[in-house]
């Protein structure tokens, strides 16, 4: 089976945001947005997706299943595309819980010597 790679991910607007119940506030900027995607994907241990495809006039969505260290994950990613086709707005919905509180504990330890590490849980807090 193919890799799936975002088609989003190399069309972001360059005012692009990202939000997630992984993270502290929202991510804004191309640059900013593709390492932490990047990052996060590279986390996965495995990606079983069982939907992505557009929908309504603007949308993208994605459902798979991931794993990050052993935990589960059940992940929906929106994308929000502008007038030009571009993600405008992105949202990553990951479940359960404690899998989505240590995804933002170990995303904060890789972006550790980065300011987009703030955007992540610190600690078992």
């Amino acid at each position: 089976m193919q890799q799936y790679y975002p088609w989003w991910l190399d069309n972001l607007a360059d005012d692009v945001t990202l939000e997630a119940p992984a993270m502290q506030g929202t991510a804004r900027g191309a640059e900013v947005v593709r390492a932490i995607v990047i990052k996060a994907k590279a986390l996965y241990e495995f990606q079983d997706f069982h939907f992505t495809g557009d929908y309504g006039d603007k949308g993208f969505l994605e459902e798979y299943d991931a794993a990050v260290d052993g935990l589960p994950l059940h992940v929906v990613v929106t994308v929000a595309r502008n007038d030009a086709g571009q993600a405008q707005h992105i949202t990553v919905n990951h479940r359960p819980r404690n899998s989505l509180l240590h995804f933002s504990r170990q995303l904060r330890k890789e972006f550790a010597a980065s300011p987009i590490a703030e955007h992540f849980l610190a600690g078992e807090s």
